[in-house]
């Protein structure tokens, strides 16, 4: 592929990735939502950044590891306790990382 049609090809999908945003901003502004639907949709964020870390906590050699050595699992665990009791989404993140860090320096098998 040349370089050309690259960038041609990379101008092209964020044009129409563009088209399909602005089109909900330009046309939903008089749609009226049903509160059911606006409700739903309340937890479409939760429901991605769920499928998007679970794998990697619950999977992270590609099967299933409950055990105490996936460390991992382990911090995501931390992370939800602290992000459970604190609601501070930094300090989740920061004892989150911190904690698989020093997990991986200590524990992990070399």
């Amino acid at each position: 592929m040349s370089l050309g049609l690259l960038w041609m090809t990379i101008i092209i999908v964020g044009l129409l990735t563009l088209g399909i945003r602005l089109s909900f901003i330009v046309f939903m502004h008089k749609a009226r939502i049903s509160p059911m639907v606006q409700q739903a949709l309340r937890f479409v964020p939760v429901a991605v950044l769920s499928a998007l870390i679970a794998p990697a906590l619950f999977f992270p050699r590609g099967s299933m590891d409950l055990s105490p050595g996936n460390i991992r699992l382990i911090a995501g665990v931390l992370a939800i306790l602290v992000a459970w009791r604190t609601k501070n989404v930094l300090l989740t993140i920061v004892v989150g990382m911190a904690c698989l860090l020093i997990l991986q320096a200590f524990v992990a098998p070399r």
